[in-house]
């Protein structure tokens, strides 16, 4: 099979904004990555799972060329130093533990610094995808239904069929192919009209190949390794933890906070006047979106501050009809925004897969993901999540506001 992943920046842009927070401030953290698969009917075979060790060996050939830095470097908010830094990194396969033990054919272990692990996540899904589809199917018969489909939901925005203001595509994880991406963006890049606008893309290398933006700020393992990797902090308030680590690091800029982490209901404990008004919005990414956004309208002007001057950025699972439903609802009281995933990036006539590479260890010790909705954690020690838990309930029914 050809080499699927071929840039380094052919990564979720997120990733470089939480690679130079993490270089600056936390360079001696060391995680544990683990793989899932959560489709019970998927199966990994011999094959696929050789096709997959070799394709992260090319991935781990790779190094940063100049213009790429260079592209990097003319983002306001990326420093000289870490710039530095990805001049002289390179991926170790010797951090990958790859086998076929796994309960659906394939077992995924990285371990290794945070700064080089965290790196690993995205060009991992991306091949895993690439190799299962390519393996399992008839590919050019999915790739002829994608752009089916692809058509359709085009034709659907420019006739104003759905209504959902500004998108960016989020789909690199799970996508068909790397073809299959480049595809969607060209396409959807043509809308731009009164009621629809397609403002960017979470991949960072195809953002710069075809002149779109970069979009990304921070992702769960942020909030997860920054406070519960401190052995010493008590892990109800990580969301704080990893607040005030993000604004000693950009200040104003490039503030998208993720509210989910330990429960959107304790962040807010955190997220007063200060960190409101200092991040430009906030990105849902579990539970129910209007729900959600209802309440973070209300926390806003509690706190004094419109809403009309704050994003939400809405995440979770969707598709354009879910996201037509909730701008509708929002868009004259709040600004509104969408990252849309797997339903641009690997929609066809097979079921996409639900694959996922999760945060399990730092620095020697669990960590866990409590959202807004079960089953979108993935902790191997049910007495960490217990107690994880445990501090949450004790904040929330103790501590006084």
């Amino acid at each position: 099979m050809h080499q699927i992943i071929t840039s380094l920046l052919e990564t979720d842009m997120y990733k470089f904004s939480m690679g130079q927070a993490i270089y600056h401030n936390f360079s001696g953290y060391k995680t544990t990555w683990t793989f899932a698969c959560r489709n019970k009917d998927v199966r990994f075979t011999d094959e696929m799972v050789s096709e997959i060790k070799r394709q992260i060996k090319l991935y781990c050939s790779l190094r940063f060329k100049e213009d790429e830095l260079e592209y990097l470097n003319n983002i306001k908010w990326m420093k000289g130093s870490y710039i530095d830094f990805l001049r002289l990194w390179e991926p170790r396969y010797e951090d990958f533990n790859i086998t076929t033990e796994g309960e659906c054919g394939l077992s995924i272990e990285t371990r290794g610094t945070w700064l080089n692990t965290s790196f690993y996540e995205i060009p991992t899904l991306a091949i895993v995808n690439e190799v299962y589809f390519r393996m399992a199917y008839d590919y050019e018969k999915l790739l002829e239904s994608f752009k089916v489909r692809l058509q359709e939901k085009k034709q659907h925005l420019l006739d104003g069929t759905y209504k959902i203001g500004n998108f960016s595509e989020f789909g690199i994880r799970r996508r068909l192919s790397a073809e299959a991406q480049e595809i969607a963006l060209t396409e959807l890049r043509e809308v731009n009209n009164s009621t629809s606008v397609f403002s960017g893309t979470s991949n960072v290398y195809l953002a710069k190949k075809l002149n779109l933006k970069p979009v990304g700020t921070m992702a769960h393992e942020w909030i997860m390794c920054t406070g519960q990797g401190e052995h010493k902090h008590n892990p109800a308030y990580s969301n704080w933890f990893a607040l005030d680590a993000w604004v000693k690091e950009y200040g104003v800029l490039n503030g998208t906070a993720l509210t989910d982490t330990i429960t959107t209901d304790c962040f807010l404990r955190d997220f007063r006047l200060t960190f409101a008004t200092l991040f430009s919005g906030v990105r849902h990414d579990s539970g129910n979106p209007i729900s959600w956004g209802e309440k973070m309208i209300k926390h806003y002007q509690e706190l004094g501050i419109d809403p009309k001057d704050k994003t939400l950025l809405f995440s979770d699972s969707l598709n354009f009809e879910a996201a037509d439903r909730i701008y509708a609802h929002f868009k004259d009281r709040v600004r509104v925004a969408f990252g849309i995933g797997t339903y641009i990036s690997n929609d066809t006539v097979a079921a996409p897969l639900n694959i996922v590479m999760k945060t399990t260890l730092c620095n020697g010790m669990d960590v866990a993901k409590i959202s807004d909705v079960n089953g979108k954690g993935m902790c191997k020690n049910p007495s960490y999540v217990e107690y994880l838990q445990r501090c949450i309930d004790w904040r929330m029914t103790h501590e006084v506001n």
